[in-house]
């Protein structure tokens, strides 16, 4: 399997791929991609491709899960226990030796917003488990310039973090270093202000043969949601534009013609995550796809979390496959390609897609387990996951601060707690400065908080540790800024009883001088009262300047209203707000007065 770098320079004749790792990825190390004549038959040349995307260093399994239909009857579903790297490990490994030829790649935002295990060690153990799987290329996404392109680059060619240990804690691995990525990562539209490409743009892998180029590129609004200082220098070009001027540029150069784009940028469909109709099907992925070249044969996406495997008729491109596997680990994408021998071209009518769940039997439901049967870990794969819990346990002991009194989830009768409240108050002071985004509100959203921060009367005032804090917001999602218009924020409190809440009231959580009233009773549309900020009501034409989780700010938990918000700019991880919050005075304490208030009917 030969490669060749962005620009067409060949990049090592002869040339295997990345290194397989350990457990079952090196088991599977003969049926990588790199395949004889043999595989071919007069259908083309079986070229297999597994994709996932935005992982964010979910190395354990948690409580994640994914609902999905049951096989033998549609009209039923079930939350199936999803994910964990060492379950993702033995996945890969049974369908790459089912297929001589396979190439696993990445869409982005392998790191960053990662858990404890990963973040703690600068996401250096997530590298590491790519590794051992076998990952063969990857694009980035906007995750990945979270901690500054140099951090990037670092993670790439591996060498230990100056800044040593503690919470940036570096070369923890079991050998003491870290080697950084054994596969490319890639990015046709990320130049510095000369515009001269900072990434490559392009790997080609070779194929009994048939070279196949895979072009990358990351959103062009990443500079908008991520921290400025983590792209100071960069600029983001036009996704289409770039993937299509190394398209032809490739064609040109070397004759390729098989292209697979990977692109850090997705949608959403109303339909099954395995519906090719793709009902419903809008967002940003969509918009670019449709002004790809007809040269390009398959579309691995990203960013929105979502889970689809479409054949869109793109203009002049009709049934151009493009998939998303949901993220975090839970879901993988498999691509069957059939590579014509004597045009080198995918022969589009055999091409065949489908989305799997990386199933781990954790949601403890029988009929889900008996229909998608538990993956057992990868031995190797493990063993690296439980050496970074080993060693994060005495980061995770580190006191962050002190409460003076409990902060549980319990709720107020019109639905906010004091978690909640204490939450939303450290991510306005995280984004409060102009300079971080000139918050005004913080809204976040209950299921964000997985586990209360306790403080019995009697042992009152309270040591808080990092572990206690994380397990509280253990998502390690990023803050965003944005610019809502006071009727947009009403419309999304609106939401709380609509929509995907409407069966079960799901109330946001406001930061300090915040404040709305609602009737239960109401009409819907009209149940939100009196939403003032610091006692003056909300102006509908008032711009405000609002906080969220790029969960939400992602129209998580059926908020879609936040779609709207412009101006953005990203903020720290949540996690960091709150530790921050709690570090920054002797004692802490718990606001208690609730902020939402439910009128009587």
């Amino acid at each position: 399997m030969a490669a060749l770098a962005a620009g067409g320079a060949l990049a090592g004749a002869g040339c295997t791929g990345p290194a397989a790792g350990p457990g079952a990825a090196a088991g599977a190390a003969a049926g990588r991609a790199g395949g004889t004549p043999s595989a071919a038959s007069e259908t083309g040349i079986a070229l297999r491709i597994v994709a996932f995307n935005d992982f964010h260093g979910q190395l354990e399994p948690g409580a994640l899960t994914l609902r999905l239909r049951d096989p033998a009857d549609p009209a039923r579903s079930w939350p199936v226990g999803a994910g964990g790297v060492a379950q993702l490990a033995t996945l890969v490994g049974r369908l790459r030796a089912e297929a001589p030829n396979t190439l696993v790649v990445s869409a982005g935002d392998l790191v960053g917003a990662s858990p404890l295990a990963s973040a703690l060690f600068r996401d250096e153990p997530t590298i590491e488990a790519m590794n051992a799987i076998g990952v063969d290329l990857g694009v980035v996404g906007n995750h990945e310039f979270d901690r500054g392109f140099a951090e990037l680059r670092r993670l790439i060619a591996g060498g230990c973090h100056p800044g040593g240990a503690g919470e940036a804690g570096t070369c923890g691995g079991p050998d003491g270093r870290f080697a950084g990525a054994r596969f490319p990562m890639i990015a046709a539209n990320v130049r510095d202000a000369s515009g001269r490409a900072v990434l490559p743009a392009s790997v080609v892998r070779e194929i009994a043969g048939v070279r196949v180029a895979f072009v990358g590129a990351v959103l062009r609004a990443t500079p908008s949601v991520v921290v400025p200082s983590g792209v100071a220098g960069l600029r983001f070009d036009d996704e289409a534009e770039s993937i299509n001027r190394e398209v032809a540029s490739l064609k040109a150069a070397h004759g390729i013609e098989a292209f697979v784009a990977v692109i850090h940028e997705g949608g959403t469909t109303t339909g099954d995550w395995n519906d090719a109709a793709c009902p419903g099907a809008r967002g940003e992925i969509f918009r670019i796809v449709d002004r790809l070249r007809p040269e390009v044969d398959a579309v691995l996406s990203g960013h929105s979390h979502q889970g689809y495997a479409c054949l869109r008729d793109a203009p002049g491109n009709p049934r151009l496959p493009v998939v998303q596997a949901y993220a975090n680990g839970r879901g993988v994408s498999v691509l069957d390609l059939r590579l014509d021998p004597a045009t080198g071209d995918v022969l589009r009518d055999r091409t065949r897609i489908r989305n799997l769940p990386v199933a781990n039997g954790l949601a403890g439901d029988r009929a889900a387990d008996a229909a998608y049967p538990p993956l057992p870990p990868d031995p190797a794969v493990q063993k690296l996951v439980d050496h970074y819990l080993a060693r994060v346990q005495p980061l995770a002991a580190r006191p962050v601060g002190r409460l003076a009194g409990a902060a549980t989830r319990d709720p107020s009768p019109g639905g906010d707690t004091a978690l909640g409240r204490l939450v939303a108050d450290a991510q306005l002071a995280a984004t409060r400065a102009p300079e971080r985004g000139g918050a005004r509100i913080a809204l976040t959203n209950p299921g964000g908080m997985r586990a209360d921060l306790p403080c019995p009367p009697a042992a009152a005032p309270c040591l808080v540790r990092f572990s206690e804090a994380f397990a509280a917001q253990p998502f390690g999602n990023g803050l965003v800024v944005m610019t809502l218009t006071g009727a947009q924020i009403v419309a999304i409190l609106e939401q709380q009883f609509s929509g995907l809440n409407a069966q079960r009231p799901r109330v946001l959580q406001p930061s300090a001088g915040f404040e709305w009233d609602w009737r239960a009773s109401g009409a819907p549309g009209s149940r939100i009262v009196s939403p003032r900020l610091d006692g003056v009501p909300i102006e509908r034409d008032g711009r405000y300047r609002v906080t969220v989780n790029t969960f939400l700010g992602d129209g998580g938990d059926g908020f879609d209203g936040f779609l709207a918000g412009t101006e953005r700019l990203g903020g720290p991880l949540d996690i960091d707000a709150l530790v921050g919050w709690l570090g920054e005075r002797p004692l802490t304490p718990i606001p208690q007065a609730p902020r939402v208030r439910r009128l009587a009917d």
